[in-house]
């Protein structure tokens, strides 16, 4: 994990055991096993009292330590959500020695263990760091967990492996000497295709893949993107940066960023503060300005480096498989369930023969984004079995498997279902985002995760939710909108009301390419009223949809008034 401005190429290290995933040298796990100990005997003079909680608190930060409401939480890196099944079941056992047997995938593609005893995180931390991971730089002003494509290596559409990328600016930004206090925390987002399956546009910075006029492979960089109470897309800062040079331009943004971003007020410390209260177009100038003046010759990537890499994430052993299989025709024929399941939990696949296969950790009436170490376990082995042994964690909160044969895709829904993960809704209704809101967080205003778990009873018949489509619910206990409401198709934002549970509903987001905020229809509904008037507004959206039509297709066509009509409608 080097300490170094420029990548470390690790040419020595050998092919990893499981394809797709990096593989720590000698030198980074030395450093993390050092960073346990260290953290080891801070936790003792925690524990002894030889300083107190609050003294303590920027020591746990910097180690991915928090205080939640009830007990502490430890968040751990999954850098661009890749794990293979070692590091999986590895997260099963600590789940179940050490917490209460599950964990909690997050948005920031990481995983989050929600009751682990102070005492405890020393030896958790040392059993991370035997399997190449660890929990620095997921909490703090820092730049933090680079997130990714999920469909990284294995999409049709994709122009550039993001993993590669994203692998370099981990390298480049892990203890980078001068962002380790930024003014606030700094997140990256990656999107190797044209179609953006990393919500970019809401990340601090956020590059999507592009080619030239010359057919060069580049990115287009956005600055100054994010949600919380103040929320903003992204700026085109420039259209196209060389791949060569993105360590360079990064390095001039977050140099802007760090001597002009405010630290006397901590909300108004985010880059999206200082772009907007600067103006785009200066800020964009000063990047420019600081990019002029850095030696360009120290920041380039040498290819060596990026081929280096690129071997860690070349691709599995595909078959040669036809195009098309008769075994996968012929199952979805026979198992109307498993046809359901096809049709929304599949992507296509780059390798002829092959398929993406999305794992929902979204059962009915279930919590978004947990999943018990038995099944961490089974889909490690389900991995292993059927996708080279590596999973990816996405954004959504969900389970990737990338490379799956279709004549096994049959055979791995039968798995996933016998263990309550084979729910054919992926990016549907009951596909929610949720924070943990109140039942964990003491900066919550509301509960988020029975809200969650009664929209998704509410909408329990697969065959509705089919005939739906694509519809992106996201909800947020508060304002700090961990749970991206505001880039939902339809967002729910809990609110304090004089001691009482409200939730707005706002209509109209969007994280993909096409990026755009929801806006807030009204009035917020109390706890008993926030179901129905979700039900309120899909059956609007039902009633003046046009064939084809998704949720915010009609939405866009139609504009909010007719939903606002119905929601507030007298009796």
């Amino acid at each position: 994990m080097p300490d170094t401005t420029v990548p470390n190429a690790h040419s020595n290290q050998p092919a990893d055991a499981h394809a797709g995933v990096y593989r720590y040298d000698e030198f980074d796990k030395t450093f993390i096993f050092e960073r346990v100990e260290q953290f080891r005997a801070q936790v003792e003079r925690r524990l002894k009292g030889e300083i107190t909680e609050e003294e303590f608190k920027p020591i746990r930060l910097m180690n991915g330590l928090y205080l939640q409401l009830h007990a502490y939480m430890l968040r751990v890196a999954v850098p661009y959500g890749m794990l293979d099944s070692t590091k999986m079941r590895r997260l099963a056992r600590i789940a179940r020695v050490y917490d209460k047997g599950y964990g909690h995938f997050t948005t920031r593609q990481n995983i989050q263990f929600n009751w682990p005893e102070l005492k405890d995180i020393p030896a958790i931390l040392h059993e991370l760091a035997e399997v190449d991971m660890h929990a620095i730089q997921t909490s703090g002003n820092c730049i933090r967990n680079v997130t990714t494509d999920q469909f990284c290596g294995a999409a049709a559409d994709e122009l550039v492996d993001p993993r590669v990328y994203a692998e370099i600016l981990r390298q480049w930004s892990t203890l980078h000497p001068e962002f380790t206090y930024l003014p606030r925390k700094f997140k990256i987002a990656i999107s190797g295709a044209p179609h953006d399956r990393a919500a970019v546009q809401i990340h601090d910075v956020g590059l999507i893949a592009k080619k030239n006029g010359a057919g060069e492979v580049g990115f287009t960089v956005y600055v100054g993107g994010g949600l919380g109470r103040t929320p903003y897309l992204g700026t085109k800062a420039r259209d196209f940066v060389p791949v060569a040079e993105i360590i360079g331009y990064l390095e001039a943004v977050l140099r802007t960023y760090n001597q002009l971003g405010r630290r006397d007020n901590i909300y108004k410390a985010r880059i999206k503060i200082t772009v907007n209260e600067m103006g785009p177009e200066k800020f964009i100038g000063l990047i420019e300005e600081e990019y002029a003046r850095l030696p360009r010759q120290k920041y380039y990537i040498d290819p060596a480096i990026v081929e280096a890499i690129e071997q860690h994430f070349a691709p599995p052993p595909w078959e040669n498989l036809p195009a098309v299989s008769a075994k996968f025709e012929a199952a979805k024929a026979a198992d109307p369930a498993f046809a359901r399941w096809t049709r929304s939990n599949l992507s296509a696949h780059r390798a002829p023969g092959y398929a993406i296969a999305t794992i929902s950790v979204k059962p009915i009436g279930g919590i978004p984004g947990d999943i018990e170490a038995e099944q961490m376990e089974a889909v490690a082995d389900l991995a292993e079995r059927y996708s080279f042994g590596e999973m990816r964690v996405t954004h959504e909160q969900n389970l990737v498997l990338a490379h799956v044969k279709q004549d096994d895709l049959y055979d791995l829904w039968l798995a996933l279902d016998k263990i309550g993960l084979g729910t054919a809704n992926a990016g549907l209704i009951s596909d929610i985002i949720a924070c943990p809101g109140l039942d964990y967080c003491a900066l919550a205003n509301t509960r988020s995760i029975p809200i969650a778990q009664q929209i998704s009873e509410r909408f329990a018949d697969l065959d509705r939710q089919h005939d739906l489509g694509e519809l992106k619910i996201k909800i947020s206990g508060c304002i700090n909108a961990c749970g991206h409401h505001h880039v939902g198709h339809i967002g729910i934002l809990g609110v304090d009301k004089k001691g009482e549970e409200f939730f707005q509903i706002l209509l109209g987001g969007d994280a993909t390419q096409t990026a755009a905020l929801a806006e807030i229809v009204g009035p917020g509904f109390s706890y008993d009223e926030i179901v129905n008037a979700v039900e309120t507004v899909v059956t609007t959206f039902v009633g003046l949809r046009q064939p084809g039509e998704r949720f915010i297709d009609t939405l866009a066509r139609t504009g909010h008034a007719p939903f606002k009509e119905a929601l507030y409608a007298r009796a």
